[in-house]
């Protein structure tokens, strides 16, 4: 903890990824009474694919910058420009700039439904998706919500793929499943504290997290 905050506090250069943030083109916009914001950054590929990339919780869009270079424009980066994507990346409710929300009910369904419009406002009428995480759960939502527009969908960490089991259900897998099952609950079981403390108590949490940086590191 101690080497951490004296990087953050001497070594971190705030400005330096603040412009990271800043490069590509980025913009807010009122969906089902809510403002947005999302990146939107167009490839140089004419035929590219549009796709609508959702992140996890708690997380932002800018766990995608990195591969934003090689979505959007895959010939500058070794890769074949007929896999090129026009890439949309909107920020969930309540997250950076999309927030704060103003009432509740912004689940799976709405928040689909929500991206659903921003794709038709953006003038795409048919669209790859992608989530992960907590973005996995909106992602397969979107096409349902939106099902004739959705040409494919892609998710990483399935958030409710790998809940605890009961007994019954692990033997009716094989010895090597079984184990990679249990492993995955004990896993769960020694991980996920943070989840019931925000899902029950989430002003206890909330304010060590923001009280101060060394909180939030913690």
């Amino acid at each position: 903890m101690r080497d951490l905050a004296d990087h953050w506090r001497e070594g971190y250069d705030w400005r330096a990824h603040e412009a990271a943030l800043n490069a590509h083109p980025q913009f807010t916009v009122e969906l089902d009474g809510q403002n947005i914001h999302f990146l939107h950054v167009r490839s140089p590929e004419p035929d590219a694919t549009p796709l609508i990339i959702t992140h996890g919780w708690p997380s932002t869009v800018a766990d995608f910058h990195a591969i934003l270079g090689p979505l959007t424009d895959p010939r500058a980066h070794g890769g074949d420009p007929a896999d090129a994507f026009h890439v949309v990346a909107p920020s969930l409710p309540g997250y950076a700039f999309s927030g704060p929300t103003h009432e509740r009910g912004w689940g799976v369904h709405r928040t689909a439904r929500a991206w659903a419009e921003l794709m038709s406002r953006l003038g795409y009428e048919r669209y790859a998706v992608q989530g992960g995480d907590f973005g996995s759960l909106i992602a397969p939502e979107l096409s349902r919500v939106a099902g004739e527009r959705v040409i494919g969908v892609h998710v990483n960490a399935l958030a409710f793929a790998a809940w605890p089991m009961s007994p019954d259900e692990g033997e009716l897998l094989g010895e090597a499943d079984r184990e990679r099952a249990l492993a995955h609950e004990r896993w769960w079981y020694g991980r996920s504290g943070y989840l019931h403390e925000m899902s029950i108590r989430p002003q206890t949490i909330a304010y060590a997290l923001n009280d101060s940086p060394v909180g939030q590191l913690a």
